[in-house]
């Protein structure tokens, strides 16, 4: 996936998310699990756009040096 795919994928996450503990708060949410799994897929993506960066900080500095 590209950074913007990344990006995009990290928003549609946290709407779901926001969406799934309104649910939750409401008591319309039939497995609470789904709460725990987005919370982790958010975290997945963070973890890849970070990786990225430190990546792209390092070449840089390679290539300053």
């Amino acid at each position: 996936m590209t950074d913007k795919e990344l990006q995009n994928k990290l928003n549609e996450l946290k709407s779901e998310l926001f969406f799934l503990r309104f649910k939750h708060a409401t008591n319309q949410l039939t497995n609470p699990m789904v709460l725990v799994e987005t919370r982790r897929d958010i975290a997945r993506v963070k973890t890849v756009i970070r990786q990225r960066e430190i990546a792209r900080a390092k070449e840089n500095e390679d290539n300053k040096g």
